[in-house]
């Protein structure tokens, strides 16, 4: 029999891998902060044409402002919590899942320990 089992996946943070994963934050809080700067224009667009009632259109654009302010707020705290980590430590990338084959006679408390893949540069350093 086969049953599926969650893996985590490890990143071990290099200097390639750090400066890549500041590039992709820094390049999430740009597309978030583009998409507060086109919801306020939206805002003001449709305030001029007084088509929808204001109160309630305003109220919704800025939910979805704060929401994505919130969102520009975590990726600052990733950003600082990336900078302090130290060149070798492990990072939690994902979780995939993986079939494991279940026979009679399995240790079953071996059998659904977590299971780890550390990952370093892309390639797989270790399963355990």
């Amino acid at each position: 029999m086969k049953i599926l089992q969650t893996v985590v996946v490890n990143q071990v943070l290099t200097e390639a891998s750090k400066n890549k994963l500041l590039d992709k934050y820094k390049s999430k809080q740009v597309q978030i902060q583009k998409e507060i700067d086109q919801l306020k224009f939206e805002v003001k667009k449709l305030d001029k044409t007084k088509k929808f009632q204001p109160a309630s259109l305003k109220v919704h654009f800025e939910k979805e402002v704060d929401k994505r302010q919130e969102k520009i707020k975590l990726l600052d705290f990733q950003l600082e919590q990336l900078e302090i980590l130290p060149v070798g430590s492990e990072l939690k990338e994902r979780e995939v899942q993986a079939l494991v084959d279940v026979e009679v006679g399995c240790n079953w408390d071996e059998l659904i320990q977590t299971k780890t893949i550390v990952v370093k540069d892309g390639i797989v350093e270790d399963i355990r």
